[in-house]
Protein backbone atom coordinates (compact mmCIF):
# COMPACT_ATOMS: atom_id res chain seq x y z
CA UNK A 1 0.00 0.00 0.00
CA UNK A 2 2.81 2.37 0.84
CA UNK A 3 4.54 1.73 -2.49
CA UNK A 4 1.40 2.74 -4.44
CA UNK A 5 0.95 5.83 -2.28
CA UNK A 6 4.57 6.86 -2.96
CA UNK A 7 4.34 6.59 -6.74
CA UNK A 8 5.12 9.44 -9.11
CA UNK A 9 2.88 9.85 -12.14
CA UNK A 10 5.99 10.45 -14.26
CA UNK A 11 7.10 6.87 -13.52
CA UNK A 12 3.67 5.27 -13.86
CA UNK A 13 1.41 7.51 -15.97
CA UNK A 14 -2.23 6.85 -16.76
CA UNK A 15 -2.74 5.04 -20.06
CA UNK A 16 -5.36 6.06 -22.59
CA UNK A 17 -7.85 3.65 -21.02
CA UNK A 18 -7.43 5.26 -17.61
CA UNK A 19 -5.35 2.45 -16.13
CA UNK A 20 -1.78 2.40 -14.83
CA UNK A 21 0.61 -0.21 -16.26
CA UNK A 22 3.07 -1.73 -13.79
CA UNK A 23 6.07 -3.57 -15.25
CA UNK A 24 7.67 -6.25 -13.05
CA UNK A 25 11.04 -7.83 -13.88
CA UNK A 26 12.31 -11.15 -12.51
CA UNK A 27 15.96 -12.13 -13.11
CA UNK A 28 17.07 -15.74 -12.74
CA UNK A 29 20.34 -17.28 -11.69
CA UNK A 30 22.87 -18.57 -14.20
CA UNK A 31 26.39 -17.55 -13.18
CA UNK A 32 28.42 -16.10 -16.05
CA UNK A 33 25.36 -16.50 -18.30
CA UNK A 34 24.03 -13.39 -16.61
CA UNK A 35 25.89 -11.65 -19.45
CA UNK A 36 22.92 -12.61 -21.64
CA UNK A 37 20.49 -10.80 -19.34
CA UNK A 38 22.78 -7.78 -19.13
CA UNK A 39 22.93 -7.56 -22.91
CA UNK A 40 19.18 -8.04 -23.22
CA UNK A 41 18.47 -5.21 -20.76
CA UNK A 42 20.87 -2.87 -22.56
CA UNK A 43 19.42 -3.77 -25.95
CA UNK A 44 15.95 -3.16 -24.54
CA UNK A 45 17.09 0.30 -23.41
CA UNK A 46 18.36 1.08 -26.92
CA UNK A 47 14.88 0.49 -28.37
CA UNK A 48 13.39 3.19 -26.15
CA UNK A 49 10.67 0.76 -25.02
CA UNK A 50 12.16 -0.42 -21.73
CA UNK A 51 9.68 0.51 -18.99
CA UNK A 52 10.26 1.81 -15.50
CA UNK A 53 9.94 -1.31 -13.35
CA UNK A 54 7.64 -1.25 -10.36
CA UNK A 55 9.25 -4.40 -8.95
CA UNK A 56 12.61 -6.02 -9.76
CA UNK A 57 13.65 -9.34 -8.24
CA UNK A 58 16.81 -11.42 -8.51
CA UNK A 59 18.53 -14.54 -7.22
CA UNK A 60 22.12 -15.69 -7.67
CA UNK A 61 23.62 -13.88 -10.68
CA UNK A 62 20.20 -12.25 -11.02
CA UNK A 63 20.75 -10.72 -7.58
CA UNK A 64 23.98 -9.14 -8.85
CA UNK A 65 22.14 -7.75 -11.89
CA UNK A 66 18.93 -6.69 -10.16
CA UNK A 67 20.09 -3.42 -8.52
CA UNK A 68 21.56 -2.20 -11.84
CA UNK A 69 18.38 -3.15 -13.71
CA UNK A 70 16.31 -1.50 -10.98
CA UNK A 71 18.15 1.80 -11.37
CA UNK A 72 17.47 1.88 -15.10
CA UNK A 73 19.36 2.73 -18.29
CA UNK A 74 21.65 5.18 -16.48
CA UNK A 75 23.45 2.13 -15.10
CA UNK A 76 23.59 0.16 -18.35
CA UNK A 77 27.30 0.85 -18.87
CA UNK A 78 28.13 -0.40 -15.38
CA UNK A 79 26.07 -3.54 -16.04
CA UNK A 80 27.85 -4.11 -19.36
CA UNK A 81 31.28 -3.69 -17.75
CA UNK A 82 30.38 -6.07 -14.91
CA UNK A 83 29.33 -8.84 -17.29
CA UNK A 84 31.85 -8.47 -20.12
CA UNK A 85 35.15 -7.78 -18.34
CA UNK A 86 34.87 -9.96 -15.23
CA UNK A 87 37.18 -12.98 -15.10
CA UNK A 88 37.18 -16.05 -12.89
CA UNK A 89 39.91 -14.59 -10.69
CA UNK A 90 37.65 -11.56 -10.12
CA UNK A 91 34.99 -13.83 -8.58
CA UNK A 92 36.82 -16.54 -6.62
CA UNK A 93 40.15 -18.24 -6.08
CA UNK A 94 41.02 -21.82 -5.29
CA UNK A 95 43.47 -23.01 -2.65
CA UNK A 96 44.19 -26.52 -1.52
CA UNK A 97 41.13 -28.55 -2.49
CA UNK A 98 42.01 -31.36 -0.08
CA UNK A 99 42.33 -28.94 2.84
CA UNK A 100 39.02 -27.28 1.95
CA UNK A 101 37.27 -30.64 1.63
CA UNK A 102 38.52 -31.77 5.04
CA UNK A 103 38.35 -28.54 7.05
CA UNK A 104 36.60 -25.85 5.03
CA UNK A 105 33.06 -24.66 4.32
CA UNK A 106 33.51 -24.44 0.55
CA UNK A 107 35.85 -25.21 -2.32
CA UNK A 108 36.57 -21.60 -3.24
CA UNK A 109 37.35 -18.25 -1.61
CA UNK A 110 35.02 -15.41 -2.70
CA UNK A 111 37.04 -12.48 -1.39
CA UNK A 112 37.58 -11.30 -5.00
CA UNK A 113 33.77 -11.07 -5.43
CA UNK A 114 33.54 -9.15 -2.16
CA UNK A 115 36.08 -6.64 -3.53
CA UNK A 116 34.15 -6.43 -6.82
CA UNK A 117 30.93 -5.60 -4.98
CA UNK A 118 32.70 -2.99 -2.88
CA UNK A 119 33.92 -1.32 -6.07
CA UNK A 120 30.56 -1.27 -7.85
CA UNK A 121 28.11 -0.92 -4.96
CA UNK A 122 29.10 2.20 -3.04
CA UNK A 123 27.24 4.76 -0.94
CA UNK A 124 26.14 6.74 -4.00
CA UNK A 125 24.77 3.57 -5.61
CA UNK A 126 22.77 2.74 -2.49
CA UNK A 127 21.43 6.31 -2.30
CA UNK A 128 20.09 5.87 -5.84
CA UNK A 129 18.30 2.68 -4.73
CA UNK A 130 16.89 4.56 -1.73
CA UNK A 131 15.58 7.34 -3.96
CA UNK A 132 13.85 4.84 -6.26
CA UNK A 133 12.33 3.11 -3.23
CA UNK A 134 10.92 6.40 -1.99
CA UNK A 135 9.26 6.85 -5.39
CA UNK A 136 7.23 3.70 -4.77
CA UNK A 137 9.40 1.16 -6.55
CA UNK A 138 10.65 -2.07 -4.96
CA UNK A 139 13.81 -4.16 -5.25
CA UNK A 140 13.82 -7.69 -3.81
CA UNK A 141 16.68 -10.20 -3.58
CA UNK A 142 16.28 -13.83 -2.51
CA UNK A 143 18.62 -15.93 -0.39
CA UNK A 144 18.30 -19.39 1.14
CA UNK A 145 18.56 -19.61 4.94
CA UNK A 146 19.99 -23.08 5.58
CA UNK A 147 19.28 -22.95 9.31
CA UNK A 148 15.53 -22.48 8.87
CA UNK A 149 15.47 -24.18 5.43
CA UNK A 150 13.56 -21.17 4.12
CA UNK A 151 13.65 -18.93 1.08
CA UNK A 152 14.20 -15.39 2.35
CA UNK A 153 13.18 -12.27 0.42
CA UNK A 154 15.08 -9.10 1.29
CA UNK A 155 13.60 -5.64 0.68
CA UNK A 156 16.77 -3.93 -0.57
CA UNK A 157 15.22 -0.47 -0.79
CA UNK A 158 14.19 -0.66 2.85
CA UNK A 159 17.81 -1.42 3.74
CA UNK A 160 18.94 1.52 1.60
CA UNK A 161 16.63 4.07 3.27
CA UNK A 162 17.24 2.80 6.82
CA UNK A 163 19.99 5.32 7.56
CA UNK A 164 21.75 2.75 9.72
CA UNK A 165 25.57 2.81 9.65
CA UNK A 166 25.74 -0.87 8.68
CA UNK A 167 23.24 -0.53 5.81
CA UNK A 168 25.79 -0.51 2.97
CA UNK A 169 27.60 -3.55 4.37
CA UNK A 170 24.28 -5.41 4.74
CA UNK A 171 23.23 -4.47 1.20
CA UNK A 172 26.43 -5.98 -0.19
CA UNK A 173 26.21 -9.05 2.06
CA UNK A 174 22.73 -9.88 0.79
CA UNK A 175 23.94 -9.66 -2.82
CA UNK A 176 26.95 -11.83 -1.95
CA UNK A 177 24.81 -14.39 -0.10
CA UNK A 178 22.37 -14.72 -2.99
CA UNK A 179 25.28 -15.45 -5.34
CA UNK A 180 27.08 -17.88 -2.99
CA UNK A 181 26.66 -21.27 -4.66
CA UNK A 182 26.57 -23.91 -1.88
CA UNK A 183 29.67 -26.06 -1.49
CA UNK A 184 31.48 -24.11 -4.22
CA UNK A 185 31.34 -20.75 -2.38
CA UNK A 186 31.36 -20.08 1.38
CA UNK A 187 28.02 -19.31 3.03
CA UNK A 188 27.36 -15.79 4.31
CA UNK A 189 26.45 -15.27 7.96
CA UNK A 190 23.98 -12.73 9.33
CA UNK A 191 23.85 -11.79 13.01
CA UNK A 192 20.33 -12.11 14.42
CA UNK A 193 18.79 -12.06 17.87
CA UNK A 194 15.80 -14.22 18.82
CA UNK A 195 14.32 -14.26 22.34
CA UNK A 196 17.44 -12.62 23.72
CA UNK A 197 19.81 -15.15 22.11
CA UNK A 198 22.22 -14.29 19.32
CA UNK A 199 22.65 -16.52 16.27
CA UNK A 200 24.65 -16.59 13.05
CA UNK A 201 22.17 -17.39 10.27
CA UNK A 202 23.80 -19.25 7.39
CA UNK A 203 22.62 -17.97 4.00
CA UNK A 204 23.53 -19.25 0.53
CA UNK A 205 22.54 -18.88 -3.12
CA UNK A 206 18.89 -17.87 -3.50
CA UNK A 207 18.63 -20.38 -6.33
CA UNK A 208 18.41 -23.11 -3.69
CA UNK A 209 14.94 -21.81 -2.82
CA UNK A 210 13.79 -20.43 -6.18
CA UNK A 211 15.53 -20.13 -9.54
CA UNK A 212 13.44 -17.04 -10.33
CA UNK A 213 10.64 -15.41 -8.32
CA UNK A 214 8.10 -12.63 -8.04
CA UNK A 215 6.00 -11.70 -5.01
CA UNK A 216 2.89 -12.13 -7.19
CA UNK A 217 0.54 -14.61 -5.60
CA UNK A 218 1.42 -13.55 -2.04
CA UNK A 219 -1.26 -10.87 -2.14
CA UNK A 220 -4.11 -9.76 -4.39
CA UNK A 221 -2.43 -6.84 -6.11
CA UNK A 222 -5.55 -5.18 -7.50
CA UNK A 223 -7.01 -4.93 -3.98
CA UNK A 224 -3.74 -3.52 -2.66
CA UNK A 225 -3.73 -0.94 -5.47
CA UNK A 226 -7.24 0.19 -4.62
CA UNK A 227 -6.39 0.53 -0.96
CA UNK A 228 -3.27 2.47 -1.91
CA UNK A 229 -5.40 4.95 -3.82
CA UNK A 230 -4.21 4.10 -7.32
CA UNK A 231 -7.39 2.51 -8.61
CA UNK A 232 -7.41 0.60 -11.88
CA UNK A 233 -4.11 -0.97 -12.93
CA UNK A 234 -2.56 -3.70 -15.03
CA UNK A 235 0.64 -5.65 -14.43
CA UNK A 236 3.09 -6.63 -17.16
CA UNK A 237 5.42 -9.38 -16.00
CA UNK A 238 8.80 -9.95 -17.67
CA UNK A 239 11.16 -12.83 -16.82
CA UNK A 240 14.75 -13.05 -18.07
CA UNK A 241 16.17 -16.55 -17.75
CA UNK A 242 19.98 -16.50 -17.82
CA UNK A 243 20.45 -19.98 -19.22
CA UNK A 244 19.19 -22.55 -21.69
CA UNK A 245 16.01 -24.30 -20.71
CA UNK A 246 15.12 -26.85 -23.37
CA UNK A 247 17.31 -29.98 -22.91
CA UNK A 248 19.32 -31.29 -25.83
CA UNK A 249 20.12 -35.05 -25.82
CA UNK A 250 23.80 -35.67 -25.18
CA UNK A 251 25.37 -38.94 -23.93
CA UNK A 252 26.77 -38.81 -20.39
CA UNK A 253 30.22 -40.18 -19.62
CA UNK A 254 30.28 -42.98 -17.06
CA UNK A 255 32.08 -41.00 -14.37
CA UNK A 256 31.05 -39.50 -11.03
CA UNK A 257 31.71 -35.85 -12.03
CA UNK A 258 29.85 -36.22 -15.34
CA UNK A 259 26.82 -37.89 -13.75
CA UNK A 260 26.70 -35.38 -10.88
CA UNK A 261 26.95 -32.44 -13.31
CA UNK A 262 24.14 -33.81 -15.46
CA UNK A 263 21.89 -34.40 -12.44
CA UNK A 264 22.44 -30.84 -11.21
CA UNK A 265 21.75 -29.49 -14.69
CA UNK A 266 18.55 -31.52 -15.13
CA UNK A 267 17.17 -30.66 -11.69
CA UNK A 268 17.99 -26.99 -12.27
CA UNK A 269 16.05 -26.91 -15.54
CA UNK A 270 13.09 -28.63 -13.88
CA UNK A 271 13.14 -26.08 -11.05
CA UNK A 272 13.13 -23.15 -13.49
CA UNK A 273 10.13 -24.63 -15.33
CA UNK A 274 8.27 -24.94 -12.04
CA UNK A 275 9.05 -21.34 -11.10
CA UNK A 276 7.94 -20.08 -14.51
CA UNK A 277 4.67 -21.99 -14.18
CA UNK A 278 4.12 -20.51 -10.73
CA UNK A 279 4.69 -16.95 -11.95
CA UNK A 280 2.56 -17.56 -15.04
CA UNK A 281 -0.29 -18.93 -12.92
CA UNK A 282 -0.23 -15.88 -10.65
CA UNK A 283 -0.15 -13.62 -13.71
CA UNK A 284 -3.22 -15.30 -15.18
CA UNK A 285 -5.09 -14.98 -11.86
CA UNK A 286 -4.32 -11.25 -11.81
CA UNK A 287 -5.12 -10.86 -15.52
CA UNK A 288 -1.55 -9.66 -16.06
CA UNK A 289 0.51 -10.08 -19.21
CA UNK A 290 3.39 -12.56 -19.08
CA UNK A 291 6.59 -12.55 -21.13
CA UNK A 292 9.82 -14.51 -20.70
CA UNK A 293 13.04 -14.99 -22.63
CA UNK A 294 15.91 -17.49 -22.50
CA UNK A 295 19.20 -18.17 -24.29
CA UNK A 296 18.56 -19.98 -27.60
CA UNK A 297 19.50 -23.66 -27.65
CA UNK A 298 21.79 -23.28 -30.65
CA UNK A 299 24.17 -21.04 -28.69
CA UNK A 300 27.33 -22.87 -27.58
CA UNK A 301 27.95 -22.49 -23.83
CA UNK A 302 31.34 -24.24 -23.74
CA UNK A 303 34.29 -22.36 -22.26
CA UNK A 304 37.59 -23.21 -20.62
CA UNK A 305 36.89 -20.73 -17.80
CA UNK A 306 33.93 -20.36 -15.45
CA UNK A 307 33.89 -16.61 -16.06
CA UNK A 308 35.35 -16.06 -19.53
CA UNK A 309 35.15 -12.45 -20.82
CA UNK A 310 35.15 -13.68 -24.44
CA UNK A 311 32.23 -16.06 -23.88
CA UNK A 312 30.40 -13.52 -21.72
CA UNK A 313 30.81 -10.81 -24.36
CA UNK A 314 29.34 -13.24 -26.90
CA UNK A 315 26.31 -13.90 -24.67
CA UNK A 316 25.96 -10.17 -24.03
CA UNK A 317 25.85 -9.48 -27.77
CA UNK A 318 23.28 -12.25 -28.31
CA UNK A 319 21.04 -10.83 -25.61
CA UNK A 320 21.44 -7.31 -26.96
CA UNK A 321 20.55 -8.39 -30.49
CA UNK A 322 17.49 -10.36 -29.37
CA UNK A 323 16.14 -7.37 -27.45
CA UNK A 324 16.66 -5.04 -30.39
CA UNK A 325 14.92 -7.52 -32.72
CA UNK A 326 11.92 -7.41 -30.38
CA UNK A 327 10.60 -10.89 -31.17
CA UNK A 328 12.33 -12.89 -28.44
CA UNK A 329 9.56 -12.91 -25.83
CA UNK A 330 7.58 -16.10 -25.27
CA UNK A 331 4.08 -15.75 -23.84
CA UNK A 332 3.70 -19.08 -22.03
CA UNK A 333 6.12 -21.32 -20.09
CA UNK A 334 7.61 -24.46 -21.65
CA UNK A 335 5.06 -27.22 -22.02
CA UNK A 336 2.12 -24.85 -22.45
CA UNK A 337 2.82 -23.76 -26.02
CA UNK A 338 -0.56 -25.16 -27.10
CA UNK A 339 -2.47 -23.05 -24.57
CA UNK A 340 -4.48 -20.16 -26.06
CA UNK A 341 -2.62 -16.89 -25.64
Amino acid sequence: MQSFAQERSADFPLAADGSVHYAHLALSGGGASGAFGAGFLNGWSSTGDRPVFKIVTGVSTGALMAPFAFLGPAYDNALREFYTTTRTIDIFKLGSLLRRLLFGEALADTRPLVALLERHVDAEFMRAVAEAHERGRRLYVGTADLDSRSFIVWNMGLIAISGRPEALELFRKVMLASASIPVAFPPVFFDVEVDGKRYDEMHVDGGVGARVFLPAGLFTSNIVRERGGRGKGREDIFVIHNGQLIPVPDPVRRSLPAIATRVIDASGRAAVKGDLLRIYSAAMQQQASFRWVTIPNDVSMDSDEVFDPVQMSKLYDIGYGMAVAGSAWAKVPPGLQGVAQ
